[in-house]
């Protein structure tokens, strides 16, 4: 009775030796690994860029919100000014009335209403003094969070540009690549292909064709064993690795 075929023989044709194909299949996987490392090189850049632009924002609103506020601050004080010009009217205005007043009691009324004015001329120039301090401490974080903005400017504008020299750089690279791979992938049995794509796109590193180190698969570092690494090196049948499902390579087939 004939033995029934493994999941990873079924993946095998009859015109095409098990070496054949894992060289192949090994071929393509060292290509893409080379168009990952493009895309990694290039995907850091932009989330840099992107890091940027979200603290160059807020560094702006921040700018805006300090303008706003000493904004307002300036209009009080020029307010509380106002206030100050009013209460000395008044106190002029009463110390005249004191003069034509018929009895101590209305002059002891303008008099308070004088002591009164004088307070708050006090209080106010009390809180302008306060004002002024609390401008100045607003100029000053607005003249720190300009620096701090004008620095990140200069990072972006520099980021921009490296993002722009690699990506015009490496583009013409991974086309290339690109190209190479499909011309790798049509050489490929279709039902590996697709199994190849399948542990590919599962893997965290994109690794999907390992080779066999030190008697272990060098995708998870998991032991193989003795017979399966005989497998493996005769070139028996296509082989994957029991933990992390991989396909291995003996070391002997890419020499």
């Amino acid at each position: 009775m004939a033995k029934a075929k493994t999941s990873a023989e079924k993946l095998l044709g009859d015109d095409e030796s098990v070496e054949v194909k894992m060289k192949r299949l090994y071929e393509l996987q060292l290509i893409d690994s080379q168009i990952d490392a493009l895309l990694t090189l290039r995907g850091e850049l932009p989330m840099e860029v992107q890091e940027l632009e979200a603290k160059i924002e807020a560094l702006q609103g921040k700018m805006n919100n300090e303008a706003e506020e000493i904004q307002e601050v300036e209009s009080l004080i020029l307010k509380r000014k106002r206030d100050i010009e009013i209460a000395k009217s008044l106190i002029v205005k009463y110390k005249e009335q004191q003069d034509n007043v018929r009895n101590n009691r209305e002059h002891e009324s303008l008099s308070k209403e004088i002591e009164y004015q004088s307070l708050e001329i006090e209080l106010h120039e009390k809180k302008i003094k306060e004002a002024y301090a609390l401008v100045e401490d607003k100029n000053r974080n607005k003249d720190e969070i300009g620096t701090y903005l004008a620095e990140k400017e200069e990072a972006l504008e520099l980021k921009r540009k490296e993002l722009t020299e690699i990506t015009n750089e490496t583009k013409k690279e991974e086309d290339a690549l690109r190209k190479q791979a499909t011309a790798c992938k049509a050489q490929v049995e279709p039902r590996l292909l697709q199994a190849y794509e399948n542990v590919r796109n599962n893997a965290r590193n994109g690794l999907a064709v390992v080779l066999v180190k030190r008697d272990a698969c060098s995708g998870c570092f998991n032991k193989i064993p003795l017979q399966r690494q005989i497998d493996i090196a005769t070139n028996k049948k296509v082989a994957t690795c029991e933990y992390c499902g991989r396909f291995l390579v003996s070391e002997e087939l890419i020499k």
